[in-house]
């Protein structure tokens, strides 16, 4: 099993390369692992206070939990991956039975940031975005997608998004195999990756 891991920052377009790159691949072939499933079960707190996390902080991910699975896929045993809601803050009583794959991509923000995870990764892909644009991008999903509102969105973005992107995020660059520039130009890029999947999977 090959395991990719794609960070990022919010909204710099990890979802588009993740896409791409399973459009490569045979459909049985490729599995995506999202590290907004693994935030942490926050039952025991009430709604107000699962507000006032800081979910882009590491501690905010069961990143264990995201080790064992990743291991059992790589054990080729079946795992029930969390279901997370971004509406409550808390992840739903449901999962989703995720079998191993040829090739498994892990996708998020935090995941360079593990220790353990990225020594897990064969290929470790950070895509890279300019601050303004992945603000905007954020601000609008969070309103179309999450039932945010514009003022929600930026006092979150100030607090939080930023500072823990500049503190945690940016850094893990250093650990990438590959810088992806996300904007119309990141086919090469792209290629590049699919030419590596191809090798290894021979």
């Amino acid at each position: 099993m090959l395991i990719i891991g794609i960070a990022g920052g919010t909204g710099c377009g990890k979802t588009t390369v993740v896409n791409q790159i399973v459009n490569e691949l045979p459909e049985n072939e490729v599995g995506v692992i999202s590290q907004d499933s693994y935030y942490n079960d926050t039952s025991h707190l009430n709604y107000e206070e699962r507000t006032k996390i800081n979910f882009d902080h590491p501690r905010a991910i069961d990143f264990d939990l995201l080790y064992e699975h990743l291991k059992a896929l790589k054990n080729n045993q079946v795992i029930e991956q969390p279901i997370y809601s971004f509406v409550k803050h808390n992840r739903t009583q449901d999962t989703i039975l995720t079998h191993p794959r040829k090739v498994m991509i892990v996708e998020g923000i935090l995941i360079l940031t593990n220790p353990r995870l990225r020594e897990l990764f064969d290929i470790k892909i950070f895509v890279h975005a300019d601050s303004d644009e992945r603000l905007i991008r954020r601000i609008k999903r969070d309103i179309s997608e999450r039932g945010r509102d514009v003022e929600e969105v930026l006092l979150r973005y100030q607090n939080t998004l930023k500072p823990m992107h500049q503190q945690f995020i940016e850094p893990t660059k250093e650990f990438a195999d590959i810088i992806i520039p996300n904007n119309r130009y990141n086919t090469v890029a792209v290629d590049i990756v699919r030419t590596i999947i191809n090798e290894r999977l021979l």
